[in-house]
Formats: structure tokens, C-alpha cells, sequence
């Protein structure tokens, strides 16, 4: 496995976004075999060139955006059905690590990642990338819900420090003060607190220890992590493993994309001198004036996030996830596969599919702009 510690992965996106809603996963693997797609965001990936489409095309990874593949993959194939095209594409929400790992050793041909490639990702991408190097285009951004299952408690609010103080052990009972003393109306059990983690190598939880290492960085002394750092105590496998867990027990408390949170309470996070609760409008207000990552190359699209901003309305703990791509494929089949779905993925239409799917914040129109110009370079052989 690809473990990444203690190492901040810089993230951002920029956008405005709907409601929240819980969809199904897609999954699968294989080869591409395809004709020319290409096309541009503004038509919703090219649409009049799907027709030569066809064979199938595979990714993995992050499953906190596997409601919004699931839409992705199932659109695009329906419009390149309609122009006469046969193509299949599938996602496997393996986690953001697996992910980069079937990418970086040619398995899929593209991946989704919560945490952008590192430096020695990226300069080994070069070995199944045709000699190129891979980039990061940011395609789904959501807020990051704190989950808990507290029997008698609907609304929990919590500063950094006692949420950090919770995941790394030191709070251990539902009425320690630190709890208690922000939440004055809530009937607190003298029971202990089961922090859930995830099992798997996850970019929602290295995005999760970065907001806990720089919000609580005395609580929080393990850095921001991709592998859980701390021995014993609950897990689930991906997005979903972590629900279920979590809904499965009366005292545990978990972290999630939002919009898999389904019916369990959520937290209200401290911000400033006031308590947020989590939307996709207040995550994409937490990244909409992030500057760009230093040190990287112009197609590789990746920003830095302050998590410990006290600007009204705004809820830190958000995800970026990422499109990892390569900056060339062996074939023009391939590479003309890959850029029509990337396209389609990052054009006004599939933003759009992917709030209505799972209540992700829309790219604005120029960092969708910027994504296009980067899957237009992309070449083959």
C-alpha cells in the first residue's frame, strides 16, 4: 500500500452548489478501445464527437465521490449511446490510495483521489504515462460531516480541540466538559465515545487530520495522515464501511462526505466565535479564494486550503477530489477516450449531474476553463 504520512496534501476548488442526496457506486476494471472523443466543457465534452467512441475505459479510487462517478459514467455513456458511440466506463471506489496505486501501475486509466498526487507520485507517473508526466484536475468538492449515533442526542456541536481531542484518544466520555460546556441543552450520558476511523488508505481522512493538525495542532500531534496513525479502536472499509459502522453502534462518532451522512446526526463544527453546520455552500466559500499550490506544473491543478480562516459562514473541513490523468496515453484511442470523459466531467452539464447526484459544489466556469485547457494538452504515442 501507499502509505503517505504525516505529509499536507494542499487542496482547493472554487464553486456554489444545491442539497445533498445519497446515490449508488459503480465499479469495474479493463482496457480502453476507443475512437476520437475529445470535445470542450462548454458543450458538455464533445458531444459530436462520441460516435468513434467505443471499448471500455477504466478508474478507481476516492469513494467519497462515487455517487457522483456513478452519475458521471452512467451520463456519458447514454449521450455517446445516442450519437452512435459503444463505450464503457467504470469506476471502482477502491479509496483514494488504492486508486492512485492501480493508476500509477497502469491497472486503470484514470483515478480519483481526496488527496493530489505527491512529488514522488508524480515523477513516477512518467513510467506508465507514455513519458509524461500525470496532473491533478479538482472535479468534486464537499464538505467533510462529522457523524455520530448518540441515542437521545440530535444536535452536538464541537470545537477543533475536543473534536480533536476525541480521534486522538484523550476524550473518551460523551459529558466530558469539553463536550458539555458547548452544549448546554443536550442530555450528555456518562458514556464512553467510539471513534471510528477508516481502514483503508483514504484521502477523506488525510483531508480530515489536516483540518484536526492545523486547527488543533496540540491535540492533534499525528499530522495529517492517509493511514490512520493510531492502534485499536472501530474502522470501516471506505465511505461506506464507516457509515455502516458508525450507524451500526450508540456512541460513535465518524467522518464522511457529507453527502453519504444519510440519517445520522451531524456535527456543528466551531469556526470563529460562532458554530457552522456543514453545506456545500459554506465548503466551497472555505476554498474560493485559495491560491494555487506552488511548484507544480501549469496543467497540474492543485490549491492550497486554510482551514483555520474565521470568516462567517464558513465550514473548513471540506474535500477536494481529484481527476488524476495522464499527460500522454500509448495510444490515440486511449487518450481520446480519457480526454472526452474529462471533458464531459468538468463541463457546465457534468458539474451540474454531479450536484443533482451528490449535492457536490459546481466549479465555476473559470476553473473549469483552466481543467480544459490542461485535458487539451494531453497526447498520444
Amino acid at each position: 500500500m501507499n502509505v503517505r504520512k504525516n505529509k499536507l496534501v494542499s487542496l482547493a476548488a472554487l464553486g456554489l452548489a444545491g442539497g445533498l442526496a445519497l446515490s449508488a457506486c459503480g465499479g469495474g476494471s479493463g482496457e480502453t478501445d476507443g475512437g476520437n472523443g475529445g470535445g470542450s466543457a462548454s458543450d458538455g465534452g464533445g458531444a459530436g464527437d462520441y460516435a468513434s467512441l467505443t471499448g471500455n475505459l477504466a478508474g478507481s479510487g476516492a469513494s467519497s465521490a462515487q455517487a457522483a462517478q456513478t452519475a458521471w459514467t452512467e451520463s456519458f455513456m447514454g449521450m455517446v449511446q445516442a450519437e452512435g458511440g459503444d463505450i464503457q466506463v467504470t469506476y471502482d471506489a477502491t479509496g483514494s490510495g488504492t486508486g492512485r496505486e492501480q493508476f500509477l501501475s497502469g491497472q486503470v486509466k484514470f483515478a480519483g483521489t481526496d488527496a493530489a498526487l505527491d512529488e514522488e507520485e508524480l515523477a513516477s507517473s512518467t513510467e506508465v504515462c507514455n513519458g509524461e508526466q500525470a496532473f491533478d484536475l479538482p472535479v468534486y468538492i464537499s464538505p467533510i460531516a462529522v457523524v455520530f449515533n448518540l441515542e437521545g442526542v440530535d444536535n452536538l456541536n464541537l470545537t477543533p480541540e475536543a473534536l480533536a481531542g476525541i480521534f486522538a484518544g484523550d476524550i473518551t466520555k460523551w459529558n466530558d466538559p469539553a463536550i458539555a460546556d458547548e452544549n448546554p441543552d443536550a442530555d450528555l450520558p456518562d458514556q464512553d465515545i467510539v471513534p471510528v476511523h477508516r481502514s483503508d488508505d483514504s484521502g477523506t481522512t488525510e483531508n480530515f487530520t489536516d483540518y484536526l493538525s492545523q486547527t488543533a495542532p496540540d491535540a492533534w500531534t499525528h499530522g495529517p495522515i492517509e493511514t490512520w496513525p493510531i492502534e485499536g479502536g472501530q474502522s470501516g472499509d471506505g465511505t461506506s464501511g464507516l457509515i455502516s459502522t458508525v450507524e451500526g453502534g450508540n456512541g460513535t462518532i465518524g467522518y464522511a462526505d457529507a453527502s453519504q451522512a444519510g440519517n445520522l446526526g451531524v456535527a456543528s463544527i466551531q469556526v470563529g466565535e460562532e458554530f457552522v453546520d456543514y453545506t456545500p455552500e459554506a465548503a466551497a466559500k472555505a476554498v474560493e479564494v485559495s491560491p494555487r499550490a506552488e511548484g507544480r506544473e501549469e496543467n497540474d491543478i492543485v490549491m492550497e486550503l486554510d482551514r483555520t480562516t474565521t470568516e462567517e459562514g464558513v465550514y473548513p473541513i471540506v474535500l477536494v477530489s481529484y481527476l488524476a490523468l495522464c499527460g500522454s496515453y500509448g495510444d490515440q484511442a486511449t487518450a481520446d477516450a480519457v480526454k472526452a470523459y474529462a471533458s464531459y466531467i468538468v463541463s457546465e452539464d457534468g458539474q451540474q449531474t454531479a450536484a443533482e447526484n451528490a449535492g457536490s459544489a459546481p466549479l465555476t466556469p473559470a476553473l473549469s476553463e483552466d481543467a480544459q485547457a490542461s485535458i487539451d494538452g494531453i497526447t498520444a504515442g
